[in-house]
């Protein structure tokens, strides 16, 4: 069933305010993996406002669905997520980066409500979604994790891949934040992982291509899971790197931003006239 026109809208005007926030921690911090949490922001948007069970008066209530940011340097996206959502006070938004803050570079299951492991050694995420996915048959609740594609060439991925396939867990989903782009430069060029889709299918899952950054097309995708059952899910989400910034999208320069006073001006602008038209960026 399509999603309606004024849900997709809020939404998307949810993501704008979450991208606010990344701006808002990157001026506390002066720096940050902007580029793929600003790729990823619609994903966790439609996950944490209209997808996810989970209860911010209770986040470890037992029934709940779990999120793992398998990248983890792209910690931020979460933040802004779980703060927008009430887990935690957007005040500690304007600690990132500083000593003793519990919003480190990778996220820390022991300093924040919501987040339900520690990761950030690229390729740890899968595996640990597939074990809390097993843990997890017969509950009800559903594991989402969201990876990067410049992490797909760690072998732990392909284990975990084999793994859920084998064990038919039909509540994992991955969710591959493919904007193309990695640190040192385009994922084609670094090691090709294409076609993503595919690859995942010879492992027994179920898979599907999507735009990560059409709200409508994020939404109906997480709506109709699993895709097959008895089998897990890769939703492939074609993204552009640094979403929501026109300076910035699609370069590799800002996977990790170090601005000036002059480009964090212009960023909280454009997103500030985002939140206010409510639209798409």
């Amino acid at each position: 069933m399509p999603v309606k026109p004024e849900a997709v809208k809020e939404l998307e005007r949810e993501a704008a305010k979450c991208r606010r926030n990344i701006v808002r921690m990157i001026r506390s911090g002066g720096a940050g993996h902007m580029g793929g949490a600003m790729s990823c922001m619609d994903i966790l948007t439609a996950l944490y406002f209209r997808v996810m069970n989970i209860d911010p008066k209770d986040p470890r209530k037992p029934d709940r669905d779990r999120f793992i940011m398998s990248a983890g340097h792209k910690c931020m996206a979460q933040y802004a997520a779980l703060a927008e959502r009430g887990f935690f006070d957007k005040s500690l938004l304007d600690t990132y980066g500083k000593l003793g803050t519990k919003l480190p570079g990778h996220p820390d299951m022991h300093k924040l409500p919501g987040v339900e492991a520690n990761t950030g050694a690229l390729g740890h995420g899968l595996s640990i979604s597939v074990g809390m996915a097993i843990g997890l048959r017969g509950s009800g609740a559903r594991v989402f994790t969201v990876m990067g594609d410049g992490e797909l060439p760690e072998g732990s991925n392909w284990e975990a891949a084999a793994a859920a396939a084998h064990y038919g867990l039909e509540n994992l989903t991955a969710l591959v934040d493919d904007n193309g782009l990695q640190i040192s430069g385009r994922t084609a060029e670094v090691m090709n992982m294409e076609p993503i889709g595919r690859r995942f299918a010879a492992f027994g899952w179920a898979a599907r291509d999507i735009d990560g950054n059409d709200m409508s097309q994020v939404v109906e995708a997480l709506e109709n899971l699993p895709l097959e059952k008895s089998r897990p899910t890769a939703i492939i989400a074609h993204t552009v790197k640094s979403k929501g910034l026109t300076f910035a999208e699609g370069k590799t320069e800002y996977h990790y931003w170090k601005p000036n006073d002059g480009e964090l001006s212009a960023a909280e602008r454009e997103l500030d006239e985002a939140i206010r038209i409510g639209g798409a960026l």
